[in-house]
């Protein structure tokens, strides 16, 4: 070995611990400040591209902050008692999330889920103490979502000192994401316009909101799944989990979006897999298709502007699926290269969107008398 690239002398112990990550006394401290990394060529047009927040480097990913926070603000309230068991519907995230929260703080946790949630993600929840229940059969009306949700309202029903999330209606679920906006601005400085996929509402108000605060001329745009309802189009079966919804979440705050994009599965998969091969970071359906309006954001506004994109999980998870030919091409999902630039539609009702799809008008399209628990959207036949 050529002795020259040998240090002349060993550094005390202060100096080698100099710059090293934080230590955690609990796991919930290993949650928050992750890293930003740019995004540029070839992924982008040369001289264009995006800040990418990666919630994947999270313990479970970006649902671990609501996690921790809604069970934290339910126990202070006294909605969750000590040693009470935790209940909630997840299609993966949240209950990596929610593991994590009931590790923190003492609490059983049951997460009802589907036959679409991965292997790899039912796996780890049982390794970490949870109680994993599938239904079986989607609701004739609402879908897998509300198959979950109904048999949520049953368990709770069996065990009286239960608690809820409610991660699509509950508040908590959005403020608990101040902390990653606020993230964001020490990161960056400034940001003109944020890319983030929604599902129930949460991290896309949350983050939103609070950005709004630092620029008031910030440019949001949301990302949805075609066959979602969230932003008007009509029910349809959806692949894509993680965005989108078969019920009207009332945490989508509507007001804060300049614009919605729905994009279909092969075209998330497509910037998936160009993600990772160009970048070394990507991440599921959301991460796919956030990925995809940031880089036409990148390519359409002003050179100078400064665009984040939220990526909610990383790609581990997806082995199985989305990075898995053999998957991807049983349901016909490779070689779906997106156009250069998305379809767009006046309204949201204009017409049922099939591949990305853009539209500058953006309406809350939940009956006007829908309550909390109340908005479920027309599903037949939905697969997720």
């Amino acid at each position: 070995m050529n002795s020259s690239l040998m240090p002349s002398c060993t550094p005390p112990p202060a100096q080698l611990l100099s710059g090293a990550t934080r230590r955690a006394h609990s796991p919930a401290a290993l949650v928050g400040d992750t890293p930003v990394l740019w995004v540029g060529e070839p992924f982008t047009a040369a001289g264009r591209g995006f800040w990418a927040k990666l919630e994947g480097h999270n313990p479970g990913g970006i649902k671990d902050r609501t996690a921790l926070f809604m069970v934290e603000r339910a126990r202070e309230r006294g909605d969750l008692l000590p040693g009470a068991r935790i209940v909630e519907s997840t299609s993966g995230t949240l209950g990596l999330g929610l593991a994590l929260a009931g590790i923190v703080f003492g609490h059983p946790v049951t997460v009802v889920t589907d036959p679409g949630m991965e292997p790899l993600v039912s796996g780890l929840l049982t390794a970490y103490g949870a109680d994993v229940q599938r239904v079986t059969e989607p609701h004739p009306v609402g879908g897998w979502q509300q198959a979950r949700r109904d048999r949520v309202t049953d368990l709770l029903a069996l065990h009286p000192d239960a608690w809820c999330p409610d991660q699509y209606h509950n508040p908590d679920n959005v403020t608990a994401y101040a902390g990653l906006a606020r993230e964001l601005v020490a990161q960056l400085g400034r940001i003109d316009a944020l890319v983030v996929s929604v599902g129930t509402g949460g991290h896309s108000a949350g983050v939103a909101s609070v950005l709004r605060t630092f620029f008031p001329d910030l440019k949001v745009a949301g990302v949805d799944t075609c066959g979602s309802t969230i932003f008007g189009q009509e029910a349809a079966p959806r692949l894509m989990r993680g965005l989108g919804s078969s019920i009207y979440p009332r945490n989508v705050d509507y007001t804060l979006f300049d614009e919605v994009h729905w994009v279909a599965a092969g075209e998330a998969v497509w910037a998936a897999r160009a993600l990772a091969r160009s970048r070394y970071a990507s991440g599921g359906w959301s991460v796919g298709a956030v990925a995809l309006v940031a880089r036409h954001l990148s390519a359409t506004l002003p050179a100078e502007a400064r665009i984040a994109a939220v990526f909610p999980d990383g790609p581990h998870r997806y082995a199985g699926t989305v990075f898995d030919d053999a998957w991807c091409q049983e349901r016909r999902l490779l070689g779906c290269e997106p156009a250069g630039a998305p379809d767009e539609i006046g309204h949201p009702g204009e017409r049922t969107v099939t591949r990305w799809t853009k539209c500058e008008t953006v309406l809350d399209p939940a009956p006007a008398a829908a309550g909390p628990y109340s908005g479920t959207a027309s599903l037949t036949g939905a697969a997720r």
